[in-house]
């Protein structure tokens, strides 16, 4: 029993992450049609500015966390206004065509400039964190996952209550379902385009430095990151917060049940069969998002 639920404490901490990711591609793709491709080389990025801040420059942990997920944020905010929103006009599908190219050339440039820069060889950020586990209940629980998994559903209760309770959130969920209708009335949505894009990469920033203070960094971890972004939110629906959270957490318990009964190398490949058999039962993903208009 204890190892049962050391996995699904082990798998809720990595899901926590996944549902960070998924939620912020979420966002950009629901709100501007964007599929980024280079969602996970931010996530990349944020990891490898938390090591420079805390390992290399001396910055206190608490410090440079916030620090690297808010310059990230900033990039994609500077990246939608350089880049994406250039490529708007003519039809949604050149839009498509387009902007995925150019996520793509976006995700090589900050992969390469990332291995220029901090090298090839995977690095280690300096925690905070006690090394002994906290047992509870004959369950060994690591303090930095702990963290992880507790920051992870803050954060993402808080985004809820954004999102449903604030003017911005009803601004956003407003573009969201009809992006025409909300300029017709005056909402800004290009500065809501900029916030969404600035806040989703937040999001998968905030992955990044979570998980990379649990794991090591490394210039192509971006990769893998994108692919389980994408799974997550095609298994929770394509445009569905609720969904992409509810996604993310049944891939991470799935892939940590796997390793610890199955085998460590083979966890990926039996997450996605989950993933295939739930798509098999439910097309549509677990909690298909809302009809948008257009």
């Amino acid at each position: 029993m204890e190892t049962l639920v050391q996995q699904v404490l082990d798998g809720l901490m990595i899901g926590a992450a996944y549902a960070l990711m998924a939620t912020g591609l979420t966002i950009i793709f629901g709100l501007m049609d964007v599929v980024n491709f280079a969602h996970g080389e931010f996530y990349m990025l944020a990891a490898f500015l938390l090591f420079q801040l805390s390992a290399v420059m001396g910055v206190p942990y608490f410090v440079a966390l916030p620090v690297a997920v808010l310059s990230v944020g900033a990039l994609g905010v500077v990246v939608q206004r350089t880049l994406v929103r250039r490529l708007r006009g003519g039809s949604r599908l050149n839009y498509l065509y387009a902007t995925s190219i150019a996520t793509i050339g976006l995700s090589i440039v900050l992969q390469n400039g990332a291995q220029l820069v901090w090298g090839a060889v995977p690095k280690s950020i300096p925690q905070p964190f006690p090394t002994e586990p906290i047992l509870l209940a004959g369950v060994a629980l690591s303090p930095v996952r702990l963290f992880i998994l507790l920051t992870s559903i803050v954060v993402i209760a808080v985004l809820g209550i954004g999102l449903m309770r604030t003017l911005a959130g009803r601004m956003v969920r407003a573009t969201f379902q009809d992006r025409e209708a909300a300029a017709l009335i005056g909402l800004p949505v290009d500065r809501i385009d900029a916030l969404a894009f600035g806040g989703g990469t937040m999001l998968a920033a905030l992955a990044g430095v979570l998980l990379g203070s649990a794991f090591q960094v490394y210039p192509t971890m971006g990769g893998l990151a994108t692919l389980k972004a994408f799974t997550v939110v095609i298994l929770g629906g394509m445009g569905s917060f609720p969904g992409a959270i509810a996604g993310g957490f049944l891939l991470g318990v799935s892939e940590s049940m796997a390793a610890g009964y199955i085998s460590a190398g083979l966890k990926d490949a039996i997450g996605f069969a989950v993933v295939v058999a739930v798509l098999m039962i439910r097309p549509t993903g677990l909690l298909p998002a809302v009809r948008r208009l257009r």
